[in-house]
């Protein structure tokens, strides 16, 4: 920004303000160190600078008054131009005002989370028991992702959508707080379905990263598609697929209907579908023992899924040196018509 004389916002004395210049950008801010010198060429211009005056001295009888206060005025000329010779320091140190203007672009990643809620997620081999704890990593995996949309997808021995592809993250950590294993009816464990119903939610996605993450304990031995096929045709669409196996070999706490019993049963687990299916959706395959390796397994597809955020600066920067030029002119034109008045001769004496 410059500023003129036909503009007349540089007649304020607001650009005098301490507070204003401080606030200042200065481009050539070593030139200030000049207002040093200021002072130095008023008091020189005093003391030695002046024209030498010639008084005719006389005797008298009489005791001369006092020297008049009007007589200080004849600093006036001298006090302007140094006022005029800061003006110009000033706006050669060229005073600016920078605003800087931040703009963040991202192409978030969406994720459809697709959780086993069968009656073997009841075992009590992570803690409380692999419901619960793929429950609360999952919270913990939303809570650390920012710009992604995530939905839901629960399954038994059916499968069903319980949110779509959002940003809410509050409303999803409630959903998932709110899983239990009665939502469906239904016994079985249904990959195929709940696979196809994420492909759904994706396959028209705008987004360029589109991922499923499969967390179950077991085979696929319930719906009517088959969990293979299913994964090719996600495949097809550019979805990428992580699936993660719960659970442990042998024997394993399960509860009994009897409040607070527990038995010990003999579990088996089959990792050939969830590898297939990692496989085919180009994603990686992880087995899980225990509460804190399925929190590692998060961290590292929260690692590998990453939102690209691009940053974009704007400096908008403005010129305030006319203003203080516009000043110094001002009181250099003073100085000038001082010089030519009675203010500089008349009451110099």
């Amino acid at each position: 920004m410059e500023v003129g004389f036909t503009d007349w916002a540089w007649l304020s004395w607001r650009w005098f303000s301490p507070f204003t210049l401080l606030d200042f950008n200065w481009e050539y801010g070593w030139v200030l160190y000049f207002l040093l010198l200021v002072p130095f060429i008023f008091l020189w211009r005093n003391r030695f600078g002046l024209p030498p005056r010639y008084r005719l001295e006389i005797s008298s009888g009489y005791q001369l008054p006092p020297p008049s206060p009007l007589s200080v005025l004849r600093f006036v000329p001298d006090i302007l131009v140094s006022i005029s010779l800061g003006m110009l320091v000033i706006a050669l140190a060229r005073p600016q005002e920078m605003n800087t203007l931040t703009e963040q672009t991202s192409e978030g990643i969406d994720i459809m989370i697709v959780l086993d809620i069968s009656e073997s997620m009841q075992i009590e081999d992570f803690q409380p028991n692999r419901l619960e704890s793929s429950k609360k990593i999952a919270i913990n995996f939303i809570r650390g992702r920012k710009y992604d949309r995530i939905g839901l997808v629960l399954f038994s021995g059916k499968a069903y959508s319980l949110a779509p592809l959002t940003t809410d993250y509050e409303m999803l950590e409630n959903y998932i707080q709110d899983i239990n294993q009665f939502l469906i009816p239904e016994s079985g464990t249904a990959i195929g379905n709940a696979v196809g119903i994420a492909t759904i939610r994706l396959q028209d996605s705008p987004s360029a990263s589109k991922v499923i993450i499969l967390i179950s304990d077991g085979d696929s031995n319930a719906g009517s598609l088959d969990p293979i096929t299913v994964t090719q045709i996600s495949a097809s669409y550019g979805i990428k697929l992580y699936s993660i196996l719960v659970g442990k070999d042998g024997e394993v706490p399960v509860p009994t209907k009897l409040f607070g019993a527990r038995k010990l049963m003999d579990n088996t687990v089959n990792e050939t579908t969830l590898r297939q299916i990692a496989s085919i959706g180009e994603g990686e395959f992880f087995r899980a023992t225990s509460n804190e390796a399925l929190s590692q397994v998060f961290k590292k597809i929260d690692s590998y899924e990453k939102t690209e955020v691009v940053e974009i600066r704007y400096q908008n920067t403005r010129d305030f040196y006319s203003i203080y030029l516009n000043w110094g002119i001002l009181f250099w034109v003073l100085w000038l018509f001082s010089k030519g008045t009675f203010i500089s001769n008349v009451l110099e004496d």
